[in-house]
Protein backbone atom coordinates (compact mmCIF):
# COMPACT_ATOMS: atom_id res chain seq x y z
CA UNK A 1 0.00 0.00 0.00
CA UNK A 2 3.23 2.43 0.51
CA UNK A 3 4.45 2.01 -2.74
CA UNK A 4 0.95 2.86 -4.12
CA UNK A 5 1.11 5.88 -2.26
CA UNK A 6 -1.48 5.02 0.49
CA UNK A 7 -1.01 7.51 3.33
CA UNK A 8 0.41 5.77 6.54
CA UNK A 9 -3.02 6.88 8.24
CA UNK A 10 -4.77 4.76 6.05
CA UNK A 11 -2.40 1.70 6.27
CA UNK A 12 -2.49 1.35 9.87
CA UNK A 13 -6.85 2.00 10.20
CA UNK A 14 -6.96 -0.79 8.00
CA UNK A 15 -4.70 -3.07 9.78
CA UNK A 16 -6.24 -2.06 12.68
CA UNK A 17 -3.63 -0.44 14.65
CA UNK A 18 -1.88 3.74 15.11
CA UNK A 19 0.18 4.80 12.57
CA UNK A 20 3.04 4.88 15.49
CA UNK A 21 2.40 1.06 16.11
CA UNK A 22 2.76 0.78 12.23
CA UNK A 23 5.64 3.12 11.85
CA UNK A 24 7.48 0.85 14.68
CA UNK A 25 6.78 -2.68 13.21
CA UNK A 26 6.94 -1.94 9.34
CA UNK A 27 9.33 1.28 9.24
CA UNK A 28 11.27 -0.93 6.49
CA UNK A 29 8.27 -1.66 4.34
CA UNK A 30 6.91 1.82 4.92
CA UNK A 31 10.49 3.21 3.53
CA UNK A 32 11.31 0.77 0.68
CA UNK A 33 7.53 0.22 -1.02
CA UNK A 34 7.66 3.57 -2.65
CA UNK A 35 11.58 3.36 -3.85
CA UNK A 36 10.54 -0.11 -5.14
CA UNK A 37 7.51 1.15 -6.89
CA UNK A 38 9.68 4.08 -8.49
CA UNK A 39 12.29 1.80 -9.99
CA UNK A 40 9.87 -0.44 -11.72
CA UNK A 41 8.50 2.78 -12.84
CA UNK A 42 12.03 4.20 -14.08
CA UNK A 43 12.66 0.31 -15.78
CA UNK A 44 9.55 0.50 -17.66
CA UNK A 45 10.11 3.62 -18.60
CA UNK A 46 13.96 2.71 -19.32
CA UNK A 47 12.83 0.17 -21.45
CA UNK A 48 10.43 2.42 -23.47
CA UNK A 49 13.12 5.09 -24.19
CA UNK A 50 15.86 2.90 -25.16
CA UNK A 51 13.39 0.26 -27.41
CA UNK A 52 13.24 3.31 -30.16
CA UNK A 53 9.90 2.25 -30.34
CA UNK A 54 8.45 5.64 -27.88
CA UNK A 55 9.93 8.43 -28.82
CA UNK A 56 7.62 10.37 -26.29
CA UNK A 57 9.61 8.21 -23.75
CA UNK A 58 13.37 9.28 -25.07
CA UNK A 59 12.79 12.74 -24.90
CA UNK A 60 11.11 12.48 -21.88
CA UNK A 61 14.19 10.66 -20.84
CA UNK A 62 16.82 12.80 -22.52
CA UNK A 63 15.29 15.94 -20.93
CA UNK A 64 14.98 14.68 -17.41
CA UNK A 65 17.42 12.69 -17.04
CA UNK A 66 19.94 13.90 -19.58
CA UNK A 67 19.50 18.12 -19.02
CA UNK A 68 18.94 18.34 -22.45
CA UNK A 69 16.41 21.31 -23.12
CA UNK A 70 14.51 22.88 -26.01
CA UNK A 71 15.95 26.28 -27.17
CA UNK A 72 13.43 29.23 -28.34
CA UNK A 73 13.29 29.92 -31.76
CA UNK A 74 15.04 33.96 -32.13
CA UNK A 75 12.97 35.89 -34.29
CA UNK A 76 15.38 37.88 -36.10
CA UNK A 77 16.41 37.22 -39.19
CA UNK A 78 20.17 38.33 -38.70
CA UNK A 79 20.70 35.87 -35.56
CA UNK A 80 21.30 31.73 -36.65
CA UNK A 81 18.43 29.41 -35.70
CA UNK A 82 19.49 26.71 -33.23
CA UNK A 83 20.54 23.77 -34.67
CA UNK A 84 17.73 20.98 -34.22
CA UNK A 85 18.27 18.70 -30.84
CA UNK A 86 18.12 15.06 -32.65
CA UNK A 87 17.83 11.78 -30.81
CA UNK A 88 19.17 8.38 -32.77
CA UNK A 89 18.22 5.12 -31.01
CA UNK A 90 19.55 2.11 -32.07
Amino acid sequence: MAALGTRQEDIAKLLGMTPKTLRKHFRSELDLGAIEANAKVLESLFQMATSGKNTAATIFWVKTRCGAREQERRESSREAAPAPFVVEVE
